[in-house]
C-alpha cells in the first residue's frame, strides 16, 4: 500500500485506542467489567454490536461464499421472514435472558438447571468457542498480507518470520490489551467509536465503485456468465449449487429459531442493557443500521467477482490474469513449506511464473488425474450397483451432452481457474492435505486480492481501515467473552470461598491474554481444510448443537429438566467432536482405512440410499478428498437429535406438582427489580397485532413509530413484496436474466441507497448522544459486590436478599 493509505489506517486506531485507554477508569466492580455496568443505551449497543459483529473474517467468508455461489441462495432466507421478525420484535429469548440479570449463560444455566450442569455446558462453550475464534487471527492477519501487499515473509536479524505470524502477534497484543484495560466498557467503547467513524467511510467507497463501474455493462454481465443450475443472482436457477445452497439457508433458519441466545461470541452486549426493554429495541433498531456498510461489502463482493471473471479485465499488468498468478504465488510460498514438498514447491513455482508445464510437473498432474478418474469410475459403479443392478461387465453409459451454451460457460470457468487447479493438483500428487489448505487460502484471499488490484491509493487505505477495525472490534469482544465465560462457568463454581473483586478482574485478564496466546497458536499451525463458514458451523455445534433446546426450553418452559439439558448438551456435543475428527482425519486416514479394508462401496452406496430422498438439496458421494457430510448438513443434524431428546427426557422426567419457580428467574411478579412492570393490552382484533410485535406498556411513541416501521418494512416489503410477490410472479411468467439483474439492482442497491442516507445520520446522532450518556451513568452508578456471577439455591448472590424479603412479605418488592 502507498504511505498515505497507511497514514489513514494507522491514525484512527491510534485515536480509537486512545479514546478506550480512557474509558478505563470507569471500571470499579466485576459487574463493570463484565457487564458496563448494565447502563448501556440502545444506540450505543446497536451501533457497537454490529461493529463487533460483522468481524473481518466474516467479511471474508462472506466473499469466499459469495464466489462459490452467488447471492440468489439468500433469496429464499426470506422465507423465515414472519416467523424471525415476530421474534425479533418481541425480544424473543433476549428479553428473557437480560430479565434474569445473569452475567453468562453458564449463570443462567445454573439458576435454572444446576452447578455441575453449568461446569459442564462452560466446558463445552469454552472448547467450541475457543476453537471457532481461534482461526479469527489467522484470517485476518492474511488478509492484511494479501490485501496490503506484504511480503510472505519477513527478516529480521538475519531470521525469516512468516509475516502473517508477526501480524497476528501486533494485531492479538493490541486486543487483548484493549480487552484487559476495561473489559466490556472499553470494548462497547472502542466498537462505538469505530463505528460512528465508519458511517461515513461507507459511503465514500460505495460512491467510488458506482462511479468507476456499471452496473448494467460490467457487473450484470459478469454474474450472469454461469451454466445452467448454478445462477449467481436467480434464485430459481440454484438447483446444482453444493454447499452454499437452499438446504444451507434452511438449516440457518432453524439455527435462528433454535440458537437464538446460544452463541455468546459477543455475550457482552446482551448483558449491557439499562433493562430487558433497552436491550430488545436495540435488537429491533439492528433492522435499520446497516445501511451503507451492508451495500458497500455487497457492491464489493460484486466488483471483485466482476474482475476475475469478465472478459473485458483479464489481460495487461493489473488484469485478473496477474492477480490470479500473484495469489498463487503467495499461498504457495505461505503454505507450501516443509521440505517434503519442496520439488513441488519449486515446479509450481516455475509453471506459475513461466507458465511452462515441465515433465516433473505433468507427472505429478498425470498421478493426481489418474486418482480421480479411478474414483469417478468407482462412483459411477457404486451408483450403477446401489440401484439393485449388478456389477458392470463393461464401462458405465456416458450421461448425455451438456448444452452448447452450459459446456461453453464451464470451459471459460475451467480456463480462469486452470493455473490454480494445476498447482493444487500437482501439490496433491504430494500432499493432499497440504494441497488442501492451498486451496482453501486461495479461495479465501482471492476476493481480497482483486480488490487489492481494483481500488486506488486513498480507496485502498479506506477500506483497509475499515477491514482492520472489523477485525479488531470482534476479535475484542470474542476475546473477552470466551475469556469470561471461562473464569464464570468452568472456574468460578469450583470455588467454595467467592473472589474479591480485584482478585476476579486480574483472573479475568489473565484468562484474556491466555485466549489471545492459544489463538496465536491454533491459527499458526493449523491447516484450515474447509470453508470458513463451514468451520465455524462444525466447530460452533460443539455447542450449539445440543444448547439451543437447554436455553430455549429453560427460558419458557418450566416443565424442561435438567436431565434432558445434560442428555440434549452430551449428545449435540459428542457427535460435532466425531464430525471434526471425521473431517480432519478423512483425506490422511479414514478414506485410505476404508478403501485397504474394502469398504469404500459400501459406506458410499450408504450414503447415496441416505441421501437419495433429498437430492437435489442434500447429495453425499464418497471422495477421498473431503468428507461427504459438510460441516453445515452436520449442524443442521446434532439440533434435530437434540431438539427430540429435550423434549422427550423432559416429558418423562417431569413431576406435575414440581415446575421450575420462572417468575423468580426472570424477575417478575413479587420478585420486581428493575425497570416498569410490564403489561399487555387484553387481547382483542384490535390489539393483536401490537401484541404480535411485542408493543407493550414500555413503548414510548417513538418505540411505537419504531416497531411499526420495522413491521411494515420487513413484512410488508420484504416478505410480501420482495419475497411472496416475486416468488408468484416468477412462477407465472419467469423474468429471466434481464429481469433479475434490474430487480437486483433496485432493491439492493438504489433502496438500500436511500435507506443508508437516512440510517447514517441516524444512528451518528443516536451513537453519540448514547456514548456519551454511558459515561454519564457509569459516573452515578452504584458498586455491589455481591453482583459477580455467583449463584446460590438457584438465585443469583445480588438476589438472594430480595428473594427472602419477596417471599417472606409476598408483595411486590420495589
Amino acid at each position: 500500500m502507498h504511505w498515505l493509505d497507511w497514514l489513514i489506517v494507522i491514525i484512527p486506531i491510534i485515536f480509537v485506542v486512545y479514546v478506550g485507554l480512557r474509558s478505563q477508569r470507569y471500571v470499579k466492580s466485576v459487574a463493570d467489567f463484565l457487564t458496563a455496568g448494565r447502563v448501556a443505551g440502545r444506540y450505543v449497543l446497536c451501533v457497537s454490536g454490529g461493529e463487533a459483529g460483522m468481524g473481518l473474517i466474516s467479511l471474508v467468508a462472506v466473499y469466499e461464499s459469495y464466489y462459490k455461489s452467488g447471492f440468489a441462495y439468500g433469496f429464499w432466507g426470506a422465507l423465515a421472514t414472519p416467523i424471525m421478525l415476530i421474534l425479533g420484535l418481541t425480544g424473543y429469548c433476549v428479553y428473557r435472558f437480560r430479565e434474569t440479570r445473569a452475567m453468562t449463560v453458564g449463570q443462567f444455566l445454573e439458576i435454572r438447571y444446576s452447578r455441575r450442569f453449568r461446569l459442564f455446558a462452560g466446558i463445552m462453550q469454552s472448547i467450541s468457542g475457543v476453537l471457532n475464534y481461534a482461526l479469527f487471527p489467522a484470517v485476518g492477519a492474511r488478509f492484511i498480507v494479501y490485501f496490503c501487499g506484504l511480503p510472505v515473509e519477513t527478516r529480521f536479524l538475519g531470521l525469516a518470520f512468516p509475516t502473517f505470524a508477526l501480524i497476528m502477534a501486533i494485531f492479538l497484543s493490541l486486543e487483548a490489551f484493549v480487552a484487559t484495560k476495561g473489559g466490556q466498557i472499553t470494548t462497547i467503547v472502542t466498537n462505538c467509536v469505530q463505528g460512528l467513524l465508519s458511517y461515513p467511510l461507507y459511503l465514500v467507497i460505495v460512491a467510488y465503485v458506482i462511479f468507476r463501474f456499471s452496473w448494467f455493462k460490467d457487473m450484470a454481465p459478469a454474474i450472469l456468465d454461469r451454466p445452467p443450475g448454478q445462477s449467481l443472482i436467480n434464485p430459481f436457477d440454484i438447483t446444482q449449487l453444493r454447499d452454499f445452497n437452499l438446504l444451507y439457508v434452511l438449516i440457518g433458519i432453524m439455527s435462528g429459531l433454535v440458537n437464538r441466545m446460544s452463541w455468546s461470541g459477543n455475550q457482552g452486549y446482551t448483558v449491557s442493557a439499562k433493562n430487558a426493554h433497552e436491550q430488545k429495541m436495540a435488537g429491533v433498531l439492528g433492522t435499520w443500521r446497516s445501511g451503507f456498510e451492508g451495500m458497500m461489502f455487497l457492491l464489493l463482493a460484486i466488483v471483485g467477482l466482476t474482475y476475475l471473471n469478465s472478459d473485458k479485465y483479464q489481460g495487461g499488468a493489473k488484469g485478473a490474469v496477474a492477480c490470479r498468478t500473484e495469489l498463487a504465488i503467495k499461498a504457495v510460498n505461505d503454505v507450501v513449506t516443509s521440505e517434503k514438498l519442496a520439488p513441488a514447491r519449486d515446479e509450481v513455482m516455475a509453471y506459475l511464473n513461466t507458465g511452462t508445464v515441465t515433465p516433473g510437473l505433468q507427472a505429478m498432474l498425470d498421478k493426481t488425474a489418474a486418482i480421480k478418474v479411478k474414483e469417478e469410475a468407482d462412483r459411477a459403479k457404486i451408483r450403477y450397483v446401489g440401484r439393485g443392478n449388478p456389477a458392470p461387465t463393461e464401462p458405465a453409459a456416458q450421461s448425455a451432452p451438456e448444452s452448447a451454451a452450459t459446456t461453453a460457460a464451464m470451459d471459460k470457468q475451467r480456463a480462469r481457474e486452470e493455473r490454480m487447479q494445476n498447482v493444487g493438483d500437482a501439490i496433491q500428487a504430494v500432499d493432499p492435505g497440504a494441497s488442501q489448505t492451498f486451496r482453501t487460502i486461495f479461495g479465501q484471499m482471492r476476493v481480497p486480492m482483486a480488490l487489492r488490484f481494483i481500488l486506488p491509493i486513498g480507496i485502498t487505505g479506506i477500506f483497509a481501515f475499515i477491514c482492520i477495525f472489523q477485525m479488531v472490534s470482534c476479535d475484542t469482544s470474542y476475546i473477552l467473552s470466551w475469556s469470561s465465560i471461562i473464569v464464570q462457568d468452568v472456574i468460578l463454581p469450583f470455588r467454595k470461598k467467592p473472589f474479591t473483586p480485584k482478585q476476579q478482574i486480574t483472573l479475568l485478564r489473565v484468562l484474556i491474554s491466555f485466549v489471545a496466546a492459544f489463538a496465536f497458536c491454533f491459527s499458526y499451525f493449523f491447516g484450515q481444510v474447509d470453508y470458513i463458514l463451514m468451520f465455524f458451523a462444525i466447530t460452533g455445534a460443539i455447542w450449539l448443537g445440543g444448547s439451543g433446546p437447554c436455553i430455549v426450553g429453560g427460558l419458557y418452559w418450566k416443565r424442561g429438566t435438567t436431565a434432558a439439558a445434560w442428555t440434549a448438551m452430551i449428545t449435540g456435543s459428542t457427535l460435532s467432536v466425531l464430525a471434526i475428527v471425521v473431517q480432519k482425519y478423512w483425506v490422511s486416514g479414514i478414506y485410505p482405512w476404508l478403501h485397504v479394508h474394502g469398504l469404500v462401496d459400501n459406506v458410499a452406496v450408504w450414503l447415496e440410499r441416505c441421501s437419495a430422498p433429498f437430492e437435489p438439496l442434500i447429495k453425499w458421494r464418497m471422495s477421498s478428498e473431503k468428507f461427504p457430510i459438510n460441516s453445515q448438513e452436520v449442524y443442521g443434524i446434532t439440533m434435530l437429535i437434540s431438539i427430540g431428546l429435550y423434549v422427550i427426557i423432559s416429558l418423562i422426567t417431569s413431576s406435575r406438582g414440581r415446575v421450575f419457580n420462572m417468575d423468580r428467574m426472570l424477575h417478575r411478579g413479587i420478585y420486581h427489580r428493575e425497570g416498569i412492570k410490564v403489561e399487555y393490552p387484553r387481547f382483542s382484533f384490535r390489539t393483536m397485532i401490537p401484541r404480535l410485535i411485542g408493543i407493550d406498556n414500555q413503548y414510548s411513541r417513538g418505540d411505537r413509530f419504531l416497531a411499526w416501521s420495522v413491521f411494515i418494512w420487513s413484512f410488508c416489503w420484504g416478505f410480501l413484496c420482495c419475497f411472496v410477490g416475486v416468488a408468484i410472479w416468477n412462477t407465472i411468467s419467469p423474468w429471466g436474466n434481464v429481469g433479475w439483474t434490474r430487480w437486483f439492482f433496485f432493491n439492493n442497491f438504489l433502496l438500500a441507497g436511500a435507506v443508508g442516507a437516512v440510517s447514517t445520520v441516524w444512528f451518528s446522532i443516536g451513537g453519540t448522544r448514547d456514548l456519551w450518556r454511558l459515561f454519564r451513568d457509569l459516573k452515578q452508578k452504584q458498586i455491589n459486590d455481591l453482583d459477580d456471577g455467583r449463584v446460590v439455591g438457584h438465585v443469583s448472590a445480588d438476589d438472594v436478599e430480595l428473594v427472602e424479603k419477596a417471599e417472606s412479605t409476598g408483595c411486590d418488592s420495589e
